[in-house]
């Protein structure tokens, strides 16, 4: 099959490729095949994204999905009340179906706001059957998704063997489709964080891990470190938030070809210090852009874009519009190890695509299309989503999506949980902090 979105503005993020003020893309057998500023084909289907602005589709690389029932309540929390309320109050009281649900409508709302890439950062692993479905809604929402398997978010006395389960979970998933979320090392023995990243490289697995040096943490730590003393340390790591890390260690991570996802609107909002990424990229990383958790933060990329630029220049007038829509997409891309396939609008490419309404009075004239995008943009531009060249959504609507039934079981099993767990929903319940 052959597609042609013809006319649009072009943002391919590539840049033997450019931007184009007008150009053509043509899509045969979910590849990008050419790209240009007109590409003559006949026996195609014809998409018009004339009044479009067309650019590759966002990748987010780190959200705890599972958490979705729970959307904005904890907009007022701390870290640590973050935690009490997630993992200690709410967690115990779901079961499969829930996780299923928060999963199946947090990666449909995600596709629907243009992230055609999502890494899921699983760790409501209780039983077995929570990652079995987990990993059922993520094959039935309709875009590309990488499962991290969190095995826990255990402590010192609670280590068990993961061993069994990894590997019993890892020969269900494609290679580039699953990544083991360490246990470690901040709120783990460095033996264990050993055993995990040994586990992972035995089966081919990439590895993320949740870093940072200013909240929620034990004190005079340093986790790099120790992992570099141990040879832990390599481009298949990706470190989450990396706030406040010295800068010794920082350099460690740059000179082992790790990678940082950055999740401003959290970071911010928990404490955890300004956002890193002009710090990160001085050092010669380049950072992608995640989510995190949306009872705290909303979840599309905008605003994600939006709030480290903001920050950015605010600290020191650094980075432009354009590296924050690189860190969200062929950054993000490269986080995941799915550079080759995604990130870009490049030949060869998986032809994952969004098509942003120009003609929105919110946006329009675009003079900048990617300083638009980041200054302006916002989930309501989505008007179309190709993944691997499959129209997902058109004309800003979701397309064999039931969103009335999926919203109607995700308010009982949100009820159920919260009834469970004797919380309120309305954000009148504050957590304990410990």
């Amino acid at each position: 099959m052959r597609t042609l979105v013809r006319g649009g503005t072009v943002v391919s993020m590539d840049p033997a490729v450019g931007d184009l003020p007008q150009g053509d893309v043509l899509i045969e057998d979910g590849r990008i095949a050419a790209v240009a500023a007109t590409v003559d084909v006949a026996d195609a289907e014809v998409v018009d994204a004339r009044g479009k602005m067309v650019m590759p589709g966002f990748v987010d690389t780190h959200r705890h999905t599972w958490q979705t029932a729970f959307r904005g309540i904890g907009a007022d929390w701390t870290f640590d009340q973050y935690r009490v309320a997630m993992h200690g109050t709410l967690r115990p009281h779901y079961q499969p179906e829930d996780v299923y649900l928060g999963n199946l409508l947090g990666r449909i709302e995600a596709l629907a706001s243009g992230v055609t890439t999502m890494l899921d950062w699983f760790h409501c692993a209780d039983r077995p059957e929570n990652a079995d479905a987990a990993i059922q809604a993520l094959r039935e929402a309709p875009g590309h998704s990488v499962f991290c398997y969190g095995a826990g978010v255990a402590g010192a006395t609670d280590e068990p063997d993961i061993t069994p389960e990894i590997t019993r979970v890892r020969s269900q998933l494609p290679d580039d489709g699953m990544v083991l979320g360490l246990r470690g090392p901040q709120l783990s023995t460095m033996d264990t964080t050993a055993a995990d990243v040994a586990l992972a490289r035995e089966l081919g697995l990439r590895v993320s891990v949740h870093v940072h040096g200013t909240t929620g943490w034990p004190t005079g730590r340093r986790p790099i470190a120790d992992m570099r003393d141990r040879g832990l340390l390599d481009d298949r790591t990706t470190f989450v938030h990396g706030n406040g890390i010295s800068d010794d260690q920082v350099a460690m991570m740059a000179d082992a070809g790790c990678s940082v996802t950055i999740s401003p609107d959290v970071e911010l909002k928990m404490g955890f210090g300004w956002p890193e990424t002009g710090r990160m990229l001085a050092a010669g990383i380049r950072p992608s852009l995640s989510i995190d958790d949306c009872p705290s933060a909303g979840g599309d990329m905008f605003a994600t874009m939006r709030t480290a630029f903001a920050v950015q220049r605010g600290l020191d007038g650094g980075l432009t519009a354009r590296d924050f829509v690189e860190f969200a997409t062929v950054d993000g891309a490269r986080t995941c190890g799915l550079d080759a396939r995604t990130g870009s609008i490049t030949v060869g490419k998986d032809a994952d695509l969004i098509l942003l309404d120009a003609e929105d009075p919110s946006v329009f004239p675009v003079g900048n299309p990617v300083g638009t995008i980041v200054a302006a943009g916002h989930p309501g531009l989505v008007d179309s989503v190709f993944v691997a060249g499959r129209a997902v959504k058109r004309d800003g609507r979701l397309l064999g999506v039931n969103l009335p039934a999926l919203r109607a079981r995700l308010l009982e099993s949100r009820e159920r949980i919260a009834a469970a767990a004797g919380v309120a929903v309305d954000g009148s319940w504050t957590p304990p902090t410990p």
